[in-house]
């Protein structure tokens, strides 16, 4: 069963892997919260079927994903597939640390995890403000 409700702004966020790097989404969650969205946190050290567990209960609009161990590719793999299979066609899907361990173009990191299924991908150390645009602008809230 598709996602088709309309959006409400009900967002999972977390940490994907044994990776401990809090701060920055701890950050990222208050200022989603101040901006009247509703925010599930899962905290650190989460796989992809936790996501996908929390956004089916929640009935979540999106997925905000943070990384910072440089393995974001190995841990996101055929990660919209699992979504589609549970039921979360339209969820939008956002990744954001240090996706990568080696230097590449900015360019290339994006393009790889939109290849992957995500809608927004963001640079390290990316401010809340665009972020909070972007989702609201994705999702249709004023």
């Amino acid at each position: 069963m598709a996602n088709t409700k309309s959006a409400e702004g009900i967002l999972v966020t977390g940490v994907i892997g044994e990776d401990v790097h809090v701060t920055g989404i701890r950050i990222l969650e208050h200022a989603l919260i101040n901006a009247g969205l509703k925010v599930h946190s899962l905290g650190i050290h989460n796989t992809q079927e936790d996501f996908i567990d929390a956004a089916v209960e929640t009935k979540a609009d999106a997925l905000l994903i943070s990384s910072l161990c440089g393995h974001a590719k190995l841990l996101v793999e055929g990660f919209r597939d699992k979504c589609t299979t549970a039921g979360l066609d339209n969820i939008r899907l956002y990744i954001g640390g240090q996706l990568g361990i080696h230097a590449e173009e900015w360019e290339v990191t994006e393009k790889t995890f939109k290849d992957i299924g995500f809608d927004r991908v963001y640079k390290p150390f990316v401010l809340p403000e665009p972020v909070i645009a972007d989702i609201k602008k994705d999702l249709g809230i004023e």
